[in-house]
């Protein structure tokens, strides 16, 4: 039998049917009646055998009850045959021709099992899971080719879980979801997140810098054991203190009252810090002028007389007329020096701003001498000043002079305060003045010596007024400065030194700003000048060195001071225990 040169290409074609003898390539003679038939089968969707007018069937074999079959393969032509009669090579048309089809178009023969190569054409469809088409029917006339189909829209895989994904590597299936699995997994891919977040929380909380510690007093003030009452007078206003410890004690309602001759105090007081003297030294000489003179000529003032035009004194002597014997008309002459002109309004105004200066709120000057009424004050605004005036070493031994022979005066000057003489009161100053609107007022200034210290007692009285008739005010100031003495007896009676804070009592904490204290004590006993009840102001303040953030037990970090101002008593303090920085607890849970 004649074989086809070239193999088919697609396991769908067929092999040629078998015969015993070679065809002729004349007309071919027809078969015997042994109702045997050749049958040509196609596929669905493939061309009709395509026939020309030559060709002819071929001979049916002799009757033996077998028929020969064949089969195309899927988009195979026909077998073409020629006028020869040899058909051509299968699939060899087809391949140049005919468009390719899906495999499981082939046709099945009845003795398919008989082929090996048409039976791995089954196979294969098998294995692509797609049902081989039925056997082939004849038909009579060829069927239309059908549509090729779309492809079907294919959606795009979703990425799977990592435990699904790893299961699938495996080959081994996930576990079933459960409430505890998904527990599991959450918890597993939350955990390094969530440390992740408390591990920078406590970075950026450790990293944070401390605030800087601060001495925190455990009391602001404190009152001496004991009792005292001062001897105040039934009218007026007083008040004394001791400098460097504090206010023992204030009477009567302060309020803005005439000064009289006490305004000489700040007279003095801008001239010396507008020309400072040593306490020996004379100073620059001042001319007496016209007005001078004619003002020492009034017999309703206080005055210096026996001064002539062109005269000169020192700035020394001046200021001894000033103060001693009360010379009005020396005050507005040191005024018109002070200011460099006739007026004496500029010399005020910076008689004002000197008291502003000392917070003396309730004072007003509008003249340098006192005599008149407008110029008030308040007995605790006169401490001030008598405070910071007494500071001056000048002023000081002026003051403190019962008396003082002036050259180029005819009569020595007199202190109007003879309480300087008295023996057993150590008064050492400072001014009286008295006049019809103001009474009797007095600013003085004693000294007690207490152990190795000796500290100045200042007080001022005021609105000390005499029965009247009280011609020139005389009789007010003979009783301002009896009800003074009183006072000033009394205070330096009871004045002594009292320990106020033990060695070891706290006195205060450092604070290190998180909630975290630690007690100071004191190193020694804190003892002050004072009388029984005085009540002491009372500052805790760090060292020179800045407040450190650790220290040891024992270690110094501050001081405590008694009172204020010049005079006030120190005492230094140190930790109980050992300063720590704050702990890690608390640093990690800080909020501000």
């Amino acid at each position: 039998a004649d074989t086809p040169d070239t193999e088919p290409k697609s396991k769908a074609e067929a092999t040629p049917a078998k015969a015993s003898d070679t065809p002729d390539t004349g007309p071919k003679a027809k078969p015997e009646a042994d109702d045997s038939r050749t049958q040509i089968l196609r596929v669905p969707g493939t061309s009709a055998p395509d026939r020309k007018a030559e060709d002819k069937p071929e001979p049916k074999p002799e009757a033996d009850g077998s028929r020969t079959q064949v089969l195309r393969a899927p988009g195979a032509a026909a077998p073409d045959r020629k006028a020869g009669g040899k058909p051509e090579a299968p699939g060899k048309k087809a391949a140049e021709s005919a468009p390719k089809v899906p495999s499981w178009a082939a046709a099945r023969d009845e003795d398919a099992d008989q082929d090996p190569e048409r039976t791995s054409q089954f196979v294969a469809l098998k294995d692509l899971d797609v049902a081989p088409p039925a056997t082939a029917r004849p038909q009579s006339r060829p069927q239309p080719h059908p549509r090729p189909q779309p492809p079907a829209q294919v959606a795009a895989p979703q990425p799977l879980p990592p435990l699904d994904l790893l299961a699938d590597l495996t080959n081994t299936p996930p576990p079933p979801e459960t409430p505890r699995r998904t527990a599991l997994r959450r918890v597993k891919v939350w955990t390094p997140i969530l440390l992740l977040l408390v591990g920078a929380c406590i970075g950026g909380q450790m990293l944070r810098p401390l605030p800087d510690p601060r001495i925190v007093a455990a009391e602001t003030d404190h009152t001496v054991d004991g009792q005292f009452s001062i001897p105040w007078p039934a009218k007026g206003q007083g008040a004394v203190r001791v400098t460097g410890s504090g206010d023992i004690g204030t009477f009567g309602d302060q309020k803005p009252v005439p000064t009289a001759s006490v305004a000489k105090i700040m007279t003095a007081y801008v001239v010396l810090k507008g020309h400072p003297l040593r306490k020996t030294e004379p100073g620059p000489d001042i001319t007496v002028d016209a007005k001078a003179v004619a003002d020492g000529n009034s017999a309703s003032e206080s005055r210096i007389t026996g001064l002539t035009v062109g005269s000169k004194f020192s700035q020394q002597d001046m200021l001894k007329m000033l103060m001693i014997p009360s010379g009005n008309n020396v005050a507005r002459l040191l005024a018109r020096w002070d200011a460099g002109s006739d007026s004496e309004a500029a010399f005020v105004e910076k008689m004002n701003a000197a008291a502003r200066e000392l917070g003396m709120k309730d004072t007003v000057y509008t003249d340098p001498s006192g005599l008149d009424a407008g110029t008030v004050s308040t007995a605790t605004d006169q401490l001030k000043l008598a405070e910071a005036v007494m500071k001056d070493e000048t002023f000081r031994a002026i003051v403190a002079l019962p008396e003082a022979p002036i050259k180029g005066l005819s009569e020595k000057l007199v202190n109007n305060n003879d309480l300087l003489t008295v023996q057993g009161l150590s008064i050492r100053g400072i001014k009286t003045g008295s006049s019809t609107p103001a009474g009797g007022t007095f600013v003085w200034a004693a000294y007690k010596s207490v152990g190795d210290e000796t500290p100045l007692i200042i007080g001022s009285l005021m609105e000390q007024r005499a029965p009247a008739p009280d011609k020139d005010a005389l009789k007010s100031l003979d009783l301002v400065k009896a009800n003074s003495k009183k006072i000033i007896e009394a205070v330096r009676t009871a004045l002594a030194s009292t320990p106020l804070v033990r060695k070891g009592d706290i006195v205060g904490y450092v604070d290190d700003g998180l909630g975290g204290r630690t007690p100071l004590v004191a190193v020694k006993d804190l003892n002050v000048i004072s009388v029984p009840g005085q009540r002491f102001k009372l500052s805790l303040n760090a060292g020179a060195s800045p407040l450190p953030h650790t220290a040891k037990d024992g270690t110094e970090v501050g001081v405590l001071t008694a009172g204020e101002g010049e005079g006030a008593k120190s005492v230094p303090v140190a930790v109980k225990g050992a300063l720590a920085e704050p702990s890690f607890g608390t640093r990690l849970t800080r909020l501000g």
